[in-house]
């Protein structure tokens, strides 16, 4: 199974999680409410790093948790003891082997707080140090790029959520839809690999979402520079507009996730901006078709939910991340310089 065959396994690799999640979580869900957290910390790298800044949104936003990201050179590098007493420790690593997030981890349960590694090896050794493991339900993920265990890690994030305050009917469908939505994310695949044909020859890019959509931005950023080789800069749409925007010519394209929600209105703004004031060339992924036409743009299907959003945008970004890597010549499974577990310490 190569890369394309795992991003096209998504929808199934989703509904395994949905179908193993009320007994995965039911413990969780019930330590949850017994040691109500004051607030959580969140420790991942990588592709696991951007499953965690969704995660830091959605417990803000969704639970009403003050959540910091943590660094765990502090604990292995500088041999520091942040305190995390009554705190929420959440480990996320595809192969629970990376010694720095299971070091923050240890040092949480060591303190006596709530630990959780959300993972797709539930026999490594992050999901041994923690009370309570998740497996994702990835699956094996044979290609060096991470893709189906991203969606089930952003998954897992939001059912953490939902074992934490528990969701209203209205989220429970939500939850339940979202194999289908995923399935019709990936029919953009022609356009996705048309669009990336045409631009075979760019080697630097921005790339720009905002709020639930920043980890995305990030996310898709991190596969055109693994497996395309560009030179993709990551940032938040607000964070863009406060001095990278001298950044923005037609010499550098702007991608950009904008789906529909509150911040749709200011990305849509600062989007025309840059086309009609810098001559920028955009290509958008979003439901909306004021944000498409802007000027280039893939389409998600209507009706996600904000809160979901992350989980089904950026298919059509590994989609053309992917295609993009074909188009320059690159192999797909198997990147530059990168390896399928990176081990830091």
């Amino acid at each position: 199974m190569g890369l394309r065959d795992e991003i096209l396994e998504q929808p199934a690799a989703v509904q395994r999680l949905l179908d193993s999640a009320p007994t995965a979580f039911a413990p969780i869900s019930a330590a949850l409410r017994a040691r109500r957290p004051r607030f959580a910390v969140i420790a991942a790298r990588g592709t696991s790093d951007n499953a965690g800044i969704y995660a830091q949104y959605l417990l803000a936003i969704r639970n009403g948790l003050i959540v910091a990201l943590a660094a765990p050179s502090t604990i292995t590098l500088y041999g520091a003891h942040p305190d995390m007493t009554g705190a929420l420790v959440v480990g996320i690593s595809q192969s629970g082997r990376s010694p720095d997030i299971i070091a923050v981890i240890e040092e949480a349960r060591r303190q006596g707080a709530l630990t959780i590694a959300l993972t797709n090896d539930p026999d490594s050794p992050l999901a041994e140090m923690a009370d309570h493991v998740v497996d994702v339900r990835a699956g094996p993920e044979r290609a060096t790029a991470a893709t189906k265990t991203y969606t089930t890690e952003l998954l897992a994030a939001a059912l953490l959520s939902s074992a934490l305050d528990p969701p209203s009917p209205g989220e429970t469908a939500d939850l339940a839809r979202l194999p289908d939505l995923l399935s019709a994310a990936l029919t953009v695949e022609p356009h996705a690999r048309e669009l990336a044909a045409a631009h075979a020859q760019r080697h630097r890019a921005v790339v720009l979402g905002r709020g639930y959509s920043y980890p995305s931005a990030r996310e898709w950023a991190l596969k055109l520079q693994e497996l395309a080789l560009v030179a993709a800069m990551p940032y938040s749409a607000a964070d863009f507009e406060h001095g990278p925007l001298a950044l923005a010519e037609p010499d550098i394209p702007v991608l950009a996730v904008a789906p529909s929600g509150p911040e749709l209105e200011a990305q849509v703004a600062l989007l025309t901006q840059l086309k009609q004031d810098h001559g920028a060339r955009l290509l958008v992924i979003s439901d909306s078709p004021a944000a498409r036409e802007i000027d280039g743009g893939l389409a998600l299907p209507d009706g996600i939910p904000p809160w979901l959003a992350p989980i089904v945008e950026i298919l059509p970004a590994q989609l053309y991340a992917y295609h993009l890597t074909v188009a320059r010549g690159l192999d797909p499974d198997h990147p530059r310089s990168i390896k399928k577990v990176t081990e830091t310490r």
